[in-house]
């Protein structure tokens, strides 16, 4: 789909459905959160993980990820990858070392994989916390965004809502190419998201002009 000029495009079609494990449901359901989760507009693309406030956040998000079978793909610092058998454990929960002297950049390996799987019809998303530390911080990172808009593919926004219990995907977006437009729609795609801790959320706009 294409974009207007200054507007993202909100993507409602979500026609890839993945198989997810009710076990991982069930044990979600037990800690007295859900998961929404209703398929995928593309088999390629960024998922925004917010807001992120504390250590559950990470339990909470991997349950959600075997609950709908999401097999995305996240950063880690390379030389966690080295590391005999964690290194392979990481690689099998999805994890991609981030190879900083590359000349292209962490961006730009993200970008070319991500153009790459398009082309070759392989599914791959990047899914990441574009607030980069549970510590309080004046905006987000943007990198996803730069891969996203770079490799043409929707951007996904996740909430972990400890209001409601409830995780999983509210809304996806093609990017403009316009910061402040687009993020200006990830704030209200968020809208009444809470954190654990909400005063340590980021406020959703780009920490870089």
């Amino acid at each position: 789909m294409s974009t207007s000029a200054h507007v993202a495009v909100e993507l409602t079609e979500r026609p890839i459905r993945l198989p997810g494990s009710w076990l991982a449901r069930r044990a979600l359901n037990l800690i007295g959160w859900h998961v929404d989760f209703d398929g995928l507009p593309a088999a390629q693309g960024v998922a925004v993980v917010y807001p992120h406030t504390s250590n559950w956040d990470f339990p909470i998000v991997l349950l959600a990820k075997w609950a709908i079978g999401f097999p995305a793909t996240w950063w880690g610092k390379d030389t966690l990858f080295r590391i005999p058998l964690f290194g392979r454990w990481l690689r099998h929960l999805g994890g991609r070392p981030v190879l900083r002297g590359t000349p292209q950049g962490a961006v730009g390996q993200m970008v070319d994989a991500m153009r790459g799987a398009r082309e070759q019809g392989r599914f791959m998303w990047l899914a990441l916390a574009p607030e980069g530390t549970r510590r309080r911080t004046e905006g987000w990172r943007s990198g996803f965004y730069r891969i996203a808009h770079g490799a043409g593919v929707p951007v996904g926004l996740v909430a972990v809502d400890f209001d409601h219990h409830r995780i999983g995907f509210r809304s996806f977006w093609m990017m403009s190419g316009h910061p402040s437009a687009d993020f200006a729609a990830f704030a209200v795609g968020f809208a009444g998201c809470r954190g654990r801790h909400p005063a340590l959320a980021a406020p959703v706009r780009p920490l870089e002009p």
